[in-house]
């Protein structure tokens, strides 16, 4: 007699890991930007701020390492990407959408672009957002996370 796939194989199921909080051992990382595309380096970093590379990932769970980008001044952008890239934001007013361009973006605060550009990586709820917050980008090539001993990440 024949026997649906579901009934037959349901006790079959992988059961979900969670890691025990006590256990995350999170890391600390140094990115060097310099010379390297955004988008090349946003995508390591929000791998690595979600934890992906290890083999205890979840997806409901924030057990990822710390990430320091340094020389977030001299990132490149390929193509006319630097005239041509906008980001919009809107004050909260009628009509109050505010535009600027990628270059507009580097001259006044050049953290913002690395920061935007992994922030649209990442998950839109409160995980993203305590994600984020693991993130530390600083336009210069000095740091003050000398302490924590991070280590250098090579992308």
């Amino acid at each position: 007699m024949f026997e649906p796939f579901f009934i037959t194989h349901w006790g079959a199921c992988m059961k979900t890991y969670y890691t025990p909080v006590d256990e995350i051992n999170r890391k600390w990382c140094v990115v060097d930007a310099d010379g390297k595309v955004l988008g090349r380096i946003a995508t390591e970093i929000a791998r690595r701020l979600r934890g992906k590379h290890k083999p205890t990932f979840c997806n409901f769970q924030d057990n990822g390492d710390f990430v320091v980008v340094v020389n977030a001044d001299r990132v490149h952008l390929t193509g006319t990407k630097w005239d041509d890239k906008i980001y919009y934001r809107h004050t909260g007013f009628m009509g109050g959408i505010k535009d600027r361009t990628a270059k507009e973006v580097r001259e006044k605060s050049p953290e913002d672009l690395i920061v935007m550009a992994v922030k649209g990586m990442l998950p839109k709820n409160k995980l993203g957002r305590a994600q984020l917050k693991k993130l530390k980008v600083y336009a210069g090539a000095e740091h003050p996370h000398a302490a924590q001993q991070p280590e250098l990440l090579d992308i």
